[in-house]
């Protein structure tokens, strides 16, 4: 008989699936906690029926976040600004002291880079790619999650790849290697020093923010090294002393936070190719620095 504690210990797994198919904590514990009242609905006899447990709460959790991903397409529309991924910090690092085995696992799948192409896929795509290639099913098993034959399965994690691959630049650096790119963009940054700035930028850099209407941001993405240095120097005119840049991980990567007046109101992540930056993602809505306020 499956025990509630055996049936508890699926809680990562599903958090992290959640994660990586929704871009948001806050939407991958709503998951979990459906997919488990789902569970707990079930009859003692049906519950002794289902021959794996945690297969049947994947499976679940699978079909649940993607009826999530059509509505979130609608509900985008209306969305003021950019929408990015939730940004998330290293597992010891969380400021409500949650247990960090209950968390996400940082890896390669959970950079900013790899969730904005995510975010990119249609709702199929994403399930049958993450499924297959993070979490290793069979694409027997993607297909009773997608609703799709096995080889229309195939088919969309093929095109998910392709995705993957042409959103990819060059070798990224080591950690080691970013924290340094980032280290140094933040001393610039600091000194407004827009020259340092621009040769610490991809030529064809993009800097993308977002408020969700709830924080103030650039309206729209600023692409170039200069309009993106120029931007930068302005925000840090505009900041002050009030506010202080700080080295953390984030999504497994170095990356920096602001604060001002003693509060986290921004989290900066960063794609570096070589030594110089690629991508910046700058997140302010409130609403999605939960996991990084202090308890």
């Amino acid at each position: 008989m499956t025990t509630g504690a055996e049936i508890m210990s699926e809680r990562r797994r599903l958090i992290n699936l959640g994660y990586r198919l929704l871009g948001s904590l806050a939407d991958a514990e709503d998951v979990v906690q459906e997919t488990y009242a789902r569970w707990y609905a079930l009859s003692a006899r049906e519950q002794q029926a289902i021959e794996s447990p945690g297969a049947w709460l994947m499976t679940v959790a699978g079909r649940i976040c993607l009826n999530l991903l059509g509505s979130a397409r609608v509900r985008r529309e209306t969305y003021v600004g950019d929408w990015i991924p939730e940004p998330l910090p290293e597992p010891t690092e969380y400021a409500d002291g949650t247990d960090p085995a209950d968390r996400v696992t940082l890896d390669e799948s959970v950079t900013m880079a790899f969730l904005v192409v995510l975010d990119a896929m249609t709702p199929a795509e994403r399930v049958a790619f993450v499924l297959h290639d993070v979490f290793r099913y069979p694409f027997g098993e993607v297909a009773e999650i997608v609703g799709r034959s096995p080889a229309a399965c195939r088919q969309l994690a093929s095109s998910a790849r392709r995705r993957v691959r042409t959103a990819q630049g060059p070798a990224a650096p080591s950690a080691a290697g970013q924290a340094d790119t980032v280290r140094r963009f933040k001393a610039a940054w600091e000194a407004k020093d827009i020259d340092a700035l621009v040769g610490l930028l991809d030529p064809d850099a993009v800097a993308t923010a977002d408020g969700g209407g709830l924080a103030v941001t650039h309206p729209r993405p600023l692409v170039g090294a200069e309009r993106i240095a120029q931007g930068y120097a302005e925000i840090a005119r505009l900041a002050g002393d009030r506010t202080t840049f700080v080295e953390r991980t984030v999504n497994g990567l170095p990356g920096l936070v602001a604060w001002q007046d003693g509060v986290l109101v921004t989290v900066y992540a960063f794609e570096t190719a070589g030594d110089r930056i690629r991508r910046i993602w700058a997140v302010r809505n409130p609403e999605k620095l939960r996991p990084w306020r202090i308890g």
